[in-house]
This record gives structure tokens, sequence and C-alpha cells, in this order.
């Protein structure tokens, strides 16, 4: 069973959805159905399955709907059709209570705006959650003292947050998603708004602190590098469809329409392939010349040993982490990684 499982789910935002729904099912596309109808497709027959301890990205332009989908997951929206499971439940069979219940325990939320309150301090933010559990004062302070060391805040703990810098502010906002150690952490465009260095930097946080803490984690961003740096899997949305998911390697070397190839066009890919995904196994690399042979690691990227492979014109052994052979590159497999479109 998926940690999370979305089927068929559509949302259509106007003064009479339901009506609007066979047309939508029929194929009418998003803008038809705003000409013809005046309301907007947010989602249209979204399916996709999340397992548990991955970071799924959400990407896509503005409007493509990836805000959207975050919000079903908690339901801050509701769907028009469809349904939305989280280990199982079917999250729209919630009542009230239920529900407040599943916000507090199961997701936590990081906000693009940081979502700060200015009149607490950074310890009173952190464990805000956790008041919101019912935990103890001293549970409290412990827990969030903990998440603040984790992101890097410590001795800041007494200041407000309008006293921190915009890297900061949003380490406090992760620091309480941490706090209430919930399963699922939703992130909504939470680096957006940073300088790239910041943004570069809490994307190393984030990853550093995901090796530890495997959470379920839904990511949504305009951002391809940061996709293929954070994503396990990426789902990529354009006009309320889903129209390709796939590790970051299948979106770069396979994309699914023009959508996609546009999106991936000008993407470093060096920095994101790894040898053994280019490799010929050992029974298939017959025809490589194994005279002039350079050994690389099966999970270094491109971009570690290609400068070598070029000045030396030599082919590559590639091995595992023991030293055993796995299989070889070649010069000509190593430039149709680098140029197939």
């Amino acid at each position: 069973m998926s940690k999370i499982e979305i089927n068929n789910v559509y949302k259509i935002f106007g003064n009479n959805p339901q009506s609007v729904m066979p047309m939508v099912k029929d194929g009418a596309n998003k803008e038809e159905v705003l000409e013809q109808t005046g309301h907007t497709v947010g989602l249209d027959n979204v399916s996709l399955k999340i397992e548990e301890g991955e970071t799924f990205v959400c990407m896509g332009l503005s409007g493509s709907g990836k805000s959207t989908l975050i919000r079903h997951l908690n339901r801050l929206i509701d769907p028009t059709d469809g349904e939305i499971l989280v280990e199982g439940t079917n999250v729209m069979s919630l009542n009230k209570e239920q529900l407040i219940d599943f916000r507090r325990h199961k997701m936590s939320m990081v906000f693009q705006r940081f979502g700060l309150f200015p009149h607490k301090t950074v310890l009173q933010n952190v464990g805000y959650g956790l008041e919101m559990q019912g935990k103890a004062e001293e549970e409290r302070y412990s827990v969030a003292m903990e998440k603040i060391d984790a992101v890097g805040l410590t001795g800041f703990e007494n200041q407000f947050p309008n006293q921190l810098s915009g890297g900061m502010q949003q380490r406090v906002g992760l620091a309480r998603a941490l706090a209430t150690d919930s399963d699922i952490m939703l992130m909504d465009e939470a680096f957006s708004a940073l300088d790239p260095l910041i943004r570069s930097d809490m994307q190393k946080q984030l990853l550093d602190l995901q090796s530890e803490l495997k959470k379920t984690i839904v990511f949504i961003t305009h951002d391809l590098d940061e996709s293929l740096r954070l994503g396990d899997h990426i789902g990529i949305l354009n006009a309320g469809k889903l129209v390709q998911v796939g590790t970051p390697v299948d979106i770069i070397m396979n994309p699914a329409d023009d959508y996609v190839k546009a999106f991936v066009k000008d993407v470093n890919r060096a920095k994101v392939i790894k040898a053994k995904i280019i490799m010929k196994n050992v029974n298939e690399a017959n025809d490589i010349d194994k005279s002039n042979l350079i050994k690389v690691n099966e999970d270094q990227f491109i971009e570690e040993f290609l400068p070598q492979i070029v000045c030396s014109n030599s082919n590559c052994e590639v091995v595992d982490k023991t030293g055993n052979v796995k299989g070889y590159i070649s010069n000509k497999e190593l430039q149709t990684s680098l140029t197939k479109s």
C-alpha cells in the first residue's frame, strides 16, 4: 500500500462545478471550459501514488495545478470528484474532529511566505504545533530546542521573526514542521522566496535531514533544477493534467511531450545522470574497447568523471562500492546520454 494515493481527482472552481464535470470528462480543455462556462479547471483526472519515505516533487508553471493538488492532501481544498487515500484512509470520509486530528498529527506544512507568528519567539513558533497537540510545556521546550538545533538556529530561540533573515525564518518554518513528528510534510514553494544562495543552502539542509528522518515529503516548485536535486520522483502538471511521472533521469532522458521537453532542454544532464544509468552490463559490453579503462563508481554523476574521460579519450569501467565490476561506458554512450533529445 502506498503512503498516499490520488485517484482520478478533478477540481473545478466556479458556482456550479458538478454541472461542468461531464464537459471536462468528455475531453474539453481548460481554456474551452473557462470560455464556455466561466469555470476554471484546477485538476483534470489526476492519479498518482507516493511511497513512504520518498520526496515527491510536483512541478509545473504558474496555474498548472500544483498548489491546488497539494492542498487536497490535507483537505484545505476538497475535490469536485475522485478520492485521496492516506495510508488507505479516504480523507474525504473524515468528519470535522477527525480532520483536525489528522492535520495535527499526520501532516505538517511549510509555506512559501514562512507563516510565522510575529508576536512569538522562534522557540514559541517551533513549539506551536506541539501546543496544538496538547503537549506539556516541558516536552514542547525539549522537542522545539532539538529541532531548532537540527536546522542550525541554536542561539536564536528567543529572537522574533522580524529579527531574522528570510532564510532563517524559513528554517524556523521547517523546524516547526519537524517538531510535530508527522509522517508527511507538505512543502508548497517553500524555498521560492529565498535568494539563490540561501535557497541552495536550504535544499542541502533538507536533503541532509531527509537522509536521516525519511519523511514522506510532497514538495511543490516551478524550478526544474530544484526538482532534480530534491525529488526521488517528479510529477509534471500542465493545465491541471498530470503529463508525466518519473525519476529525475526518466524525465530528462524520456520527456513525455513537448511541454516536458521544453522544461528539460537546457538541463545540464551531467549533474543528474549517474554512471549506472548509462552503462552497459558486463555481458552486453563485448563491443567496448577495454584496453584503456578509467574506473568510476556506479553512483558517480557524469560531471565527476567527464573531464578525465574527455582528456584521456578512454572508456569507463563501472564498479560498485566493493570494487565489483558492474558494467562499462564507452565514449559513444557518454555522448549519447548528454545529447539525447
